[in-house]
């Protein structure tokens, strides 16, 4: 039977708060910060949602220092329920998915300083997590003809590009891929179309894929581009996150649709 692209929830934390911020310009050193969105409603709050609606494979990511203990709370708001990034090292991976993550997201861990890609360091995280509770997350930026990963709050560029070889490379080490087009990441401006039928075209592990979506019409079209092999985040454009481009209420109702053949 054919897969069916699904909505996956999301909750990025800034400085402790549920935040929607625009890819491009997060650098917590930076006064250019653009944020479309801050939350009253606690981190905690948006996990129970999701756990309500019965929405799985969603993340939390933490952007930045200051977030941990609104990471813990939101965790144990949903525990089993999503997975987990940001700041994870083979130092802290157990210590988090003790505290309920379902799976642990990684990405500047696994590069060193000079941006390179470090299998070493790859092997040490997969012995605290093994490979069914890792999500290798390939955020990237446009380079020219094609995609390269980012590290570092999507701000440095690693010596990793984003292609088939890549994805294939790296299934066995992890049960799911997460990408963020930085470029397009917080604009609601609509979806990178070529990195989403690039990231259909891998097969072997689920991909989520998220930047620019701007419409409930997003998830139909990753759908189609992608041939349901790909997942879609949305976050600036979706009510509960201040915006007026989706409601969150029919990305629930999408992911109960039946599968078209």
């Amino acid at each position: 039977m054919r897969r069916r692209t699904r909505f996956r929830p999301c909750i990025d934390l800034h400085h402790g708060k549920v935040k929607q911020i625009v890819g491009g310009t997060l650098d917590s050193s930076s006064e250019e910060l653009k944020t479309n969105f801050t939350s009253d409603q606690s981190p905690a709050w948006f996990a129970s949602k999701f756990a309500e609606d019965k929405l799985t494979g969603g993340h939390i990511i933490k952007l930045g220092p200051g977030n941990d203990e609104s990471a813990r709370a939101a965790l144990a708001a949903y525990p089993g329920g999503l997975q987990l990034g940001g700041g994870i090292t083979n130092e802290n991976a157990a210590e988090w998915l003790e505290a309920g993550a379902s799976h642990l997201i990684a990405t500047s861990f696994l590069f060193d300083e000079s941006a390179r890609f470090r299998e070493d360091r790859l092997e040490a995280l997969l012995a605290e997590t093994g490979p069914d509770r890792l999500v290798i997350d390939l955020s990237c930026r446009r380079i020219n003809d094609g995609w390269v990963v980012v590290m570092n709050r999507w701000q440095t560029i690693t010596n990793m590009p984003v292609t088939l070889e890549t994805l294939d490379q790296l299934a066995a080490s992890c049960d799911e891929f997460l990408i963020h087009a930085a470029d397009v990441e917080g604009k609601c401006e609509g979806i990178d179309e070529e990195l989403v039928a690039l990231l259909g075209k891998s097969g072997r592990k689920p991909v989520t894929y998220a930047g620019g979506a701007s419409s409930l019409e997003d998830l139909e079209r990753v759908d189609q581009i992608s041939d349901g092999a790909v997942d879609l985040t949305i976050g600036s454009a979706l009510d509960i996150f201040g915006g007026d481009g989706v409601n969150y209420s029919d990305c629930v109702i999408f992911n109960q649709l039946p599968v078209s053949l």
